[in-house]
Formats: C-alpha cells, structure tokens, sequence
C-alpha cells in the first residue's frame, strides 16, 4: 500500500528533515568516538594492536547484525529502530571511559557496533522511501548530512579539548544529547514506511559485476573507515600535535567530503561514473601520499581534506550503478552495501596490526593503495558496456 495518497506534502517535508537530523546525529557519533583513540588507547594502556582488537570487536557487532538488520528493520520499522539503536549508540559512548577493564571496553565496542549497524540500516531505509514517495533524488544530501555531523561533532570535541574540558565530560554531554535529539527526530519520522525497498533483505554475497563492484566499495570504507578511526592519532602520535589541534583533523575530512557529497547529485548528473569515480579516487591517492611525506600538521588538515573529496563519491556512484544491474534495484544495493560495510569496520584493524608492526605512517599508507586501485579498476567496473 503506498503512502503517497495518505501523507500531506508537509507531513514528508518533517520527515525528510528528521530524517536529516538522524544522519547528521549519527556522523557526531562516529566523529565522537573517532576524535576519542587517543583518549582510550591511554586511558586503557593499549598498544597499536590492542586498539585495533576493540576496533574489531566494534565490526564483529556491526556485521553480525548487519546479516539481521534488514529483517529486524522490517518487522520493526525504521522509526522505532533509528530511536532504539540511537539510544544504545550513545549509552555506549557514555560508559566508554567508566572502567579499567579491557574486558569492559570490548563489550562495549561490540554493542557501539550493533548500534551503528542498527541506526546506519534504519536510517537508509527511511531515506529510500522518502526518496520514492518525494520523487526526487535525496540519497547524496542525507548521506552528506553524516559527514557534516561528523565534521561538526569533531569540531566542537576540538573546541572543548582545547578548554580543558575532562574527556570524560564530553563523551557524557555529548552522548545524552545525542540521544535526546535521536528520539525527538524519531518522533517526527513517518509513522509506518510500507514497502520500503530496503525492508526484508538479510545478508546476501555479491556475484559477477554486483562482486567487483562490492570488492571496489570495500576498498573505499576501509579507506574511509581508516580515516574516521586513525587520522587523530596520526597527528598526535606521529606529527605531536596537540589533542585539540588533532581533532581538526577528523573535521577537515568529514567537512570536505560533506561539501562534496552536498553538490554530488549535481555532479553525477554532468560526469559519468567511471570517470568521476578514477578522478576521485587518483585526487585522494596523491593527496594521502602527499601528507605521508610532508608529515606537517597544516599540511596534513589539508590533505586530509582532499581525501574526504577523493572518497566523497565512492558510495553515491557504486551503489547508484548498482541499483541498474540487479532487477530489484534495493537488492543490489543491498547487497554491495553488505561488503562495503565490512570493508569500513575491518579497515581500522587492519591498518592497528600494520601499525604495531611497523608504524602508523605505514599503515595509513594503506589508504592511497585502496584509492589507486580504485581509480585502476573503476573504468572497466564502471563501463557502460557493464
């Protein structure tokens, strides 16, 4: 049953709105935990590798659920579940510096991980059918709202690190406002989301072109991933930046590649996919090479820009050409969505165990061989003959 001839033009004008608040909530969620490394790998003791195990627990949480979400997402509603899992989101944060137990902090990596997998699936699924029932396209501007969340919410971490705010102060204020906003957006979300093209799907392995274009979009959010979870303690531990200063640096990413993602529908409607997918990835492999060998924190916030610009599209046109090679277009952004997710919570590990063996610098080299394989690889997945 559609929606269209039951709900008022000003009813979906709100709920695109919450809508909105609930992506830009989520990105200050991340960028919470994001600017916050430093702050548990002292707190805590932890080495490089240890760091990355918690950061793993957090995706074992995310992708264990991500095999259910769509199901639970369903039967439940985006609604309720974009509150629910907001909610334990932010009470996870809270208690993020309350013990001394490595133990605890697992735990409570793991449930930030349902969490986000949780809000990041239900909050998709409200977008999609508000993109259908408003006709228009919406899906670039949502997704830039995150990154605006994400940049805003490293930026006031910065302000308040800079005033000698207790960290512990900031995650609880923070996260207890975050938490309010997720259920008052919650409220103004549309009640039932009927046929929702993201509702009923499970986990599903990508095959043929969806395989290549799932293994293309792993490899941008584990660079994307990298970047939210390692970028501040790049520059504190690499470059000794200050822990206020450092901060800026999970907000020059997010701030451009929201910038980017704000005029994306307008670009993908002049420049064809393959072209602006090698373009963006080839700008953000020589600009993560660049701030590798400058190794200058001012260069570094400027790099780390670009980057965001580089990788601002990956998921706008991987899983817009994926919606036009499977019958059902949710379907096939469903299930590149399923390998890219992974892509961006094993990332972070990944480039821990690389660091403890070698050194961050090394490990974050990483990212310009992800973006330079994606701007080899995108003319042939991204050609119109596909």
């Amino acid at each position: 049953m559609s929606l269209v001839a039951r709900v008022s033009d000003h009813a979906l004008l709100r709920a695109t709105i919450a809508v909105r608040a609930q992506f830009f909530i989520a990105g200050a969620l991340f960028a919470t935990w994001g600017i916050h490394v430093p702050t548990v790998k002292q707190h805590y003791g932890l080495g490089e590798q240890a760091l990355a195990m918690a950061m793993l627990a957090s995706g074992v949480g995310a992708v264990l659920t991500l095999t259910q979400a769509g199901r639970i997402v369903g039967r439940q509603g985006p609604r309720r579940m974009a509150m629910l899992s907001g909610v334990l989101c932010a009470g996870s944060l809270v208690a993020l510096l309350a013990s001394q137990s490595y133990a605890v902090l697992l735990v409570l990596m793991v449930v930030f991980g349902i969490g986000m997998s949780l809000l990041d699936v239900s909050i998709n699924a409200a977008a999609s059918e508000l993109e259908s029932l408003r006709e228009r396209n919406l899906m670039s501007g949502f997704h830039a709202m995150f990154s605006l969340g994400g940049m805003v919410g490293a930026g006031l971490g910065s302000a308040l690190l800079a005033r000698a705010v207790l960290p512990e102060t900031h995650l609880v204020v923070t996260s207890l406002a975050s938490g309010a906003f997720v259920l008052l957006a919650g409220m103004v979300m549309l009640q039932t989301v009927a046929g929702s093209s993201q509702q009923g799907h499970g986990f599903a392995l990508p095959r043929g072109a969806l395989g290549l274009l799932g293994v293309l979009a792993a490899l941008g959010l584990i660079a994307e991933g990298a970047m939210y979870d390692w970028s501040v303690l790049y520059m504190t531990q690499e470059l000794k930046s200050a822990p206020d200063f450092a901060a800026l640096a999970y907000a020059s990413f997010s701030g451009a590649m929201a910038a980017a993602r704000f005029g994306g529908d307008w670009v993908r409607d002049r420049v064809s996919p393959a072209v602006l997918m090698s373009s963006s990835a080839a700008l953000a492999t020589v600009a993560m090479a660049a701030v590798l060998l400058i190794a200058h924190p001012v260069a570094t916030l400027i790099g780390f820009a670009l980057v965001g610009l580089g990788f601002a599209n990956v998921v706008p046109v991987l899983f817009g050409t994926a919606a036009k090679l499977d019958a059902n277009p949710a379907h096939g952004i469903a299930v590149v969505a399923s390998v890219g997710y992974f892509g961006m919570m094993a990332g972070p590990p990944l480039i821990g165990v690389i660091a403890e063996h070698s050194s961050l610098t090394v490990g974050l080299a990483s990212v310009a061989v992800f973006a330079a394989i994606l701007a080899l690889a995108a003319p042939k997945a991204l050609s119109p003959s596909r």
